[in-house]
This record gives structure tokens, sequence and C-alpha cells, in this order.
């Protein structure tokens, strides 16, 4: 949901629409420097998430972080502006901080999984030494170009290499596995992408779903984000996503495209597929 005018203002639209969590931004996803958050937005914030009753919130960091960069002033930036980003969540309440898990810019695979780990170890270890509750939640990707995180057997080597530390979690978004090649369209797929994902990863690590139908076929690599039942994954797959036991404690956002008026459309279809037979 939008922030303009104030963070606060996420919640109360979301509100507005029917939301029962919400995801922002809390800076712009554009830009690499931040004004600290004041107290005012701090108690806005606050205030607005008692007052609309939304328990659940979960912040997206800026698209210009890669904490695999080769660079090293690119690494270090990076490292930097994902602090922030973790301070700025940690101060709002907002348990969750997802990101994109970087992109090795031709430079190496195996080295850019290194360069992630050791990033998100220095990163939790500072935060563990300032008492922090807000964790991190790497995000499942579409596999374009030269980014990380594809496949739930690279997500799993990321999380065991950092080790099994309980503010780090992994974010499911169902356009990015199915461009990735999971298929989730009929109920032995379904079956199958979540048993990889629990073998690879582990249900426990799931802290929040990004429900997104898919414009590219299964497959593709291209991540383009369609309206839920619109898409190449089809309303079968989110009846059964909403549905399914195993995900009722998950929390689910969309990011579905284009105005607050097709975000309540896409929450409205969501919402009317749940306890249908699938």
């Amino acid at each position: 949901m939008p922030t303009t005018g104030g963070v606060h203002n996420s919640l109360l639209s979301g509100k507005a629409i029917g939301c029962t969590a919400v995801q922002l931004f809390t800076a712009s996803p554009k830009q690499w420097g931040h004004k600290p958050l004041e107290e005012e937005q701090v108690s806005a914030f606050r205030s607005a998430q008692e007052e609309t009753g939304i328990a659940f919130t979960v912040a997206h960091d800026s698209y210009l972080i890669n904490l695999a960069a080769p660079d090293p002033a690119i690494l270090e930036r990076s490292r930097g502006a994902f602090r922030t980003e973790i301070d700025r969540a940690q101060r709002l309440g907002i348990p969750w901080v997802v990101t994109h898990m970087g992109a090795h810019l031709g430079k190496g695979l195996d080295e850019a999984i290194a360069r992630l780990v050791e990033s998100l170890k220095l990163l939790l270890e500072a935060t563990d030494a300032e008492g922090y509750q807000t964790g991190v939640a790497l995000e499942t990707t579409a596999g374009q170009g030269t980014g990380l995180g594809a496949s739930f057997d690279e997500l799993g080597t990321v999380l065991k290499g950092v080790g099994n530390h309980p503010r780090l979690g992994v974010c499911l978004d169902t356009c990015h596995i199915f461009v990735a090649g999971y298929d989730i369209r009929d109920e032995e797929t379904y079956t199958q992408t979540w048993n990889s994902f629990d073998t690879h990863i582990g249900k426990d690590k799931l802290k929040v779903i990004h429900s997104n139908d898919a414009k590219k076929p299964l497959g593709s690599r291209v991540d383009r984000h369609e309206h839920i039942g619109g898409g190449e994954i089809g309303a079968w797959a989110f009846e059964r996503l909403v549905n399914d036991p195993t995900l009722s404690h998950i929390p689910m956002i969309l990011e579905t495209p284009e105005s607050e008026t097709m975000h309540a459309v896409n929450l409205e279809r969501l919402k009317s597929m749940l306890h249908k037979e699938v």
C-alpha cells in the first residue's frame, strides 16, 4: 500500500479496501539515502495500526540493494542501506523486511552466495547485539538475469550458510516461483512444489507469501505480475493456496499491478475463494 503523506497512510489505505495485512516501503525504494524516522511518524504509524486493527505488517527494501554485489563499494553501500531498512522497520514494530537475494552480475554464483551469506551474518549479528526483533525474509525470485534465489536449493544453501537464525526467514512469491519453473496449477504439481520447498528450505522458515498471478509462462524467467486468476497460473492455484490448512497461519500479500481499485478487486477475488472445494 502507498505511503504518500506518511507511512501510517499505508495502514489507513489498506483498511479502506479490506486488508488484514499490509506491505509497505518505509522509504523510497529507488533511493540509497533516507532521513531517520521522526518520532511523530512512528507514533502515527503505531496509532494507525491500533485504529485499523491490522496486526501484520511487512516492509520491502530498496530495489537498489544488492547484498551479493561483486563490487566492494556497492556491497558496502548495500549493507549500510539494508541496515537502515532494518532500523526503520524495528522502530515501526514491523516484524520482517523482505529482500531480494541480490545478483552475481556475471562474476560467479558460488562467490555471490558466499557474499550474501556474509552480508546476512554481519547484519543479523550486529542487530542481535542491539536486541532487535525485526527479521529478514529472503524472497524467492524469478531468475531474471543474474539474480539469485530462483531455486529452492539455492535459497536453502543460503539459509544453511547463515545458520538456523530465528530472525532469518523466507517470503515465497507465487509469480516468481512459477516463472522460475515451479508449477502449482494442479494437485500433483502443487504438492510436488511444496514438498520441494519443505525439503530444501522447510515450511517453518516461511514467514509471508506474495500472492500474484503471472503474465509469462511457466519457466520463462520473466517477472511480470498479473491479476489473480487472469494470468498463466490461473484461479485454481490461488483457491488451493488460500484453503491450504498448512498455510493458514501465513500472511498473504497482493502485489498485483495498477491502481488501488484493482488492489481491492484482487483482494476480493482471493477472499471469495476461501472455503471453496478445490
